[in-house]
């Protein structure tokens, strides 16, 4: 199911898969997405914005806007990937310490869409803090694409392994079966 002239927010975290997401943003443009990229602020190093701003043709977003630029579309998805630890325990705590976490903590209320594949490892995975996170999050409608069929946490120090393998367009099913 193609979503044409449907904008779609893909936030990204400093995590190992963050310098493919411009393979998402082809997937989703293929689907008929127009793609805005936010950042958090430390995936700015894990990312190329100038050629990520090429291929949406779109500002990458990391800082809230000053009043005199223009505001971004309204997102009608939002994908979080990857999504680490830290965002999803904030994004479920309700913290909005960045304009990322500000974006995502309104969209529940909004009704907006959200789907968060997370790249976390075993250790992380396993705490009770994270798990609250998954559930919190789940309750509240947001789609955490966590456990198996899904992402399935790797082992600590060998995310590097699967980066290739990271499941980038499980996302865009996860959202068609949404929109249908």
């Amino acid at each position: 199911m193609t979503q044409r002239g449907k904008v779609l927010y893909i936030i990204v975290c400093a995590a190992g898969p963050a310098g493919d997401v411009g393979r998402l943003v082809t997937l989703a443009q293929d689907d008929g997405w127009t793609v805005q990229i936010i950042a958090t602020p430390p995936a700015l190093n894990f990312i190329n914005v100038s050629e990520l701003e090429q291929q949406t043709g779109r500002p990458v977003r990391s800082q809230y806007r000053t009043p005199d630029e223009p505001k971004s579309p309204r997102a009608d998805a939002i994908i979080i990937a990857p999504a680490t630890y830290n965002t999803i325990n904030k994004f479920a705590q309700g913290i909005a310490d960045t304009y990322a976490l500000g974006v995502l903590s309104e969209a529940p209320g909004l009704g907006i869409p959200v789907v968060v594949l997370p790249f976390v490892n075993s250790a992380l995975a396993t705490r009770a803090p994270f798990q609250r996170s998954v559930e919190d999050l789940r309750a509240e409608g947001v789609h955490v694409l966590f456990g198996p069929g899904q992402f399935e946490p790797h082992a600590p120090s060998s995310g590097g392994d699967r980066i290739d393998a990271y499941p980038w367009k499980r996302t865009l099913t996860e959202l068609a079966e949404l929109f249908s």
